[in-house]
């Protein structure tokens, strides 16, 4: 089934929550590969930071295309519990897209560099374009050093901590449901039997 039922996710759904999942540890996986093993300014350190650029690219767009999908379809009714743990499981959900998309606006925004989109094409960084330069530089005064330091701020220490936090927080309460509530909640995100 691709759409979404009253007991399970579709297939579109299953597909863009585990490929976004996939495309996060990728990228975490390029960014520390590239902090941890390469010398700056080698040829190695530039395709583990173009890599880093294209999962993130990969990850906004399919956000979008989250977004679209969860807006259009019905989700799966809600496991039985209480209304706080309901609430905590909204809240949580509203966490994961926030960050899910700031990390990559914020990844995009803070670059210095084009994203060789897996080594296809390019997509020039912020400061080459004209939004950047009409709203960045002529209407707010800031050069992209003086951009970039928030940016890199919020899309580094989020990207360290929060995003840890949240993806520990979601993994352990699908595990708890399973588990601990033998519910569905988790079973809904897998292929059905």
């Amino acid at each position: 089934m691709i759409r979404n039922s009253a007991t399970h996710y579709g297939s579109v759904a299953r597909v863009i929550h585990w490929l976004t999942a996939l495309l996060f540890l990728l990228a975490y996986m390029a960014v520390y590969y590239r902090h941890w093993f390469t010398e700056p300014k080698t040829a190695e350190n530039w395709t583990a930071l173009q890599l880093h650029l294209s999962f993130g690219v990969s990850i906004a767009v399919l956000v979008v295309l989250r977004v679209y999908w969860r807006l259009t379809n019905r989700q799966p009714e809600d496991e039985p519990g209480s209304a706080l743990a309901h609430k905590a499981a909204h809240y949580g959900h509203l966490l994961l897209y926030a960050v899910l998309i700031v990390m990559p606006v914020t990844g995009y925004l803070g670059t210095g560099v084009a994203t060789e989109f897996f080594f296809l094409f390019d997509i020039p960084k912020i400061a080459d374009t004209w939004l950047f330069q009409s709203v960045i530089v002529d209407g707010m005064g800031l050069t992209f050093e003086q951009f970039e330091v928030p940016m890199d701020f919020i899309h580094k220490n989020g990207g360290a901590y929060l995003v840890w936090l949240l993806i520990l927080g979601h993994a352990t309460a699908a595990f708890y449901h399973h588990w601990k509530l033998k519910d569905r909640t988790l079973l809904k995100m897998l292929p059905p039997r």
